[in-house]
């Protein structure tokens, strides 16, 4: 395995996109101490949203768990926008999921194990999180999926 977080995403074929601009009176990553916040990514690719709907209605899980994962790349990019370089995540503390479904969906952890792989992909022993995964009925845009995540930094 490579050794540094760039060096991984790298060798699994991903290149950062451009941070996405916060579209309300909020921002994209709030430091305290040696703690980033990061807001909720959506599964944008090349300015687009990777695929809309519900889970449980026109969205299938293995859709979904690649929105998690694109997601999770935003997050990623939000974090290296904000600190340079990735080097410096010490640890992914937490992962928050928002996966937009019918009443009746229960499968919200597959789901999010797209984002929490890619963690521990970039990340190795430091990418493995605590996480919540929650079940909403709408997400912005109609997104499927929405990933947020609080990291300490060095």
């Amino acid at each position: 395995m490579s050794t540094t977080p760039e060096a991984r995403l790298a060798a699994l074929g991903i290149t950062l996109p451009t941070p996405a601009a916060p579209v309300a009176n909020y921002v994209a990553t709030v430091q305290t101490g040696n703690l980033l916040v990061l807001s909720g990514q959506l599964p944008m690719v090349d300015g687009k949203l990777f695929a809309t709907g519900k889970l449980g209605g026109a969205v299938s899980v293995e859709t979904a768990v690649e929105a998690a994962r694109y997601s999770m790349i935003n997050v990623i990019a939000q974090v290296k926008a904000a600190v340079g370089d990735l080097s410096r995540v010490k640890r992914v503390v937490r992962l928050g999921g928002f996966i937009a479904c019918t009443p009746d969906f229960t499968a919200h952890a597959s789901v999010m194990n797209g984002a929490s792989d890619l963690a521990v992909d970039v990340f190795g022993d430091a990418g493995r999180h605590a996480r919540s995964t929650v079940g909403v009925p709408s997400l912005p845009l109609d997104a499927p999926v929405e990933v947020e995540g609080l990291f300490e930094i060095d």
